[in-house]
């Protein structure tokens, strides 16, 4: 899908014109993926538009690109008002956001230290991820030949541009047979998660979820809605998942920052069914906070 252009990016400091946001081809990033990025959503509220958990965000952000010994050069405070100036400045009641800092143009080879830090935060109008109709009926996935990256190859933990060549691989394989998404496995068989989402399965009235150490990205979608389920008195158990426990659960859905919270309706042909009622409360409570509809999770929202 081609992007809808806006007037402005943000780029090491500044905000240049959409075409003008450009790097040498050249650039180190381009070459060996030395990148680490984030995708944040803005909503529009009855009190203007909000940013969902921005600050939060930006920390991992700055964590991914410490683990990558990369200087952003600013400071997470300063990257989380850059955010809101470029929302500002493009007049958008609602966006997707996506931060990137990655090795510039200099420097050649598989070393990146010496190559410079560039940072770059670019926002666009973007609806439901895996479409508007995903959201009511479902999805139908599969579990994908490619397993997730290990821990001690390409770190899931750092949100970097290598890692999703790995999500690329799961991506094309799932729509070439059909599906809208795949679900990767660790190396172990343990269920980690979808291309770009976090996986939860409902059963017997208890959300369960991959562990961090299964090798999954610690998403913060998965961790909000985590919090309103407990907050639902829903228990919530992290615990190893195989491909099994996703053919006869009673609900699955996945969550993040652009699928939101997206139930899935098949596994592999396994038929999981429409959107059950732990998944659709769970859906709803999620859509009413980063809507500014629900003040226990004020705190969550930050407004331009």
């Amino acid at each position: 899908m081609a992007l809808p252009e806006v007037d402005y990016i943000w780029m090491d400091g500044k905000l240049v014109p959409w075409a003008d946001a450009k790097v040498h081809v050249l650039t180190h990033a381009l070459h060996y993926g030395t990148g680490v990025f984030e995708g944040i959503r803005c909503y529009a509220t009855a009190d203007g538009p909000a940013v969902f958990r921005l600050t939060e965000h930006m920390q991992r952000f700055d964590r991914s690109a410490r683990m990558l010994f990369m200087d952003l050069g600013y400071t997470v405070e300063q990257m989380v008002d850059a955010v809101k100036e470029t929302i500002r400045e493009n007049k958008l009641p609602a966006c997707y956001i996506r931060p990137i800092a990655f090795r510039g143009y200099g420097f050649m080879g598989v070393d990146p230290i010496t190559s410079p830090v560039q940072v770059a935060i670019a926002v666009w109008p973007w609806e439901a991820y895996l479409g508007e109709e995903a959201l009511v009926k479902g999805v139908d996935v599969g579990i994908s030949s490619w397993r997730q990256r290990s821990i001690n190859a390409t770190p899931p933990g750092i949100k970097s541009s290598a890692s999703y060549l790995n999500s690329g691989f799961a991506k094309i394989e799932a729509n070439r047979h059909g599906y809208a998404e795949g679900i990767m496995l660790n190396e172990a068989g343990h269920v980690c998660e979808g291309t770009g989402e976090n996986l939860f399965v409902v059963r017997d009235g208890v959300i369960s979820t991959p562990p961090v150490f299964d090798g999954i990205l610690e998403g913060i979608t998965r961790d909000s809605v985590m919090v309103i389920a407990d907050n639902l008195d829903y228990p919530v158990i992290e615990e190893s998942l195989v491909r099994t426990d996703l053919y006869t659960a009673d609900e699955i859905f996945m969550t993040g920052t652009a699928a939101e919270v997206v139930p899935v309706r098949s596994v592999d042909g396994h038929v999981i069914g429409d959107a059950g009622p732990v998944t659709l409360e769970l859906q709803k409570a999620y859509f009413e906070v980063v809507r500014g509809q629900n003040d226990d999770y004020k705190e969550w929202l930050e407004y331009l």
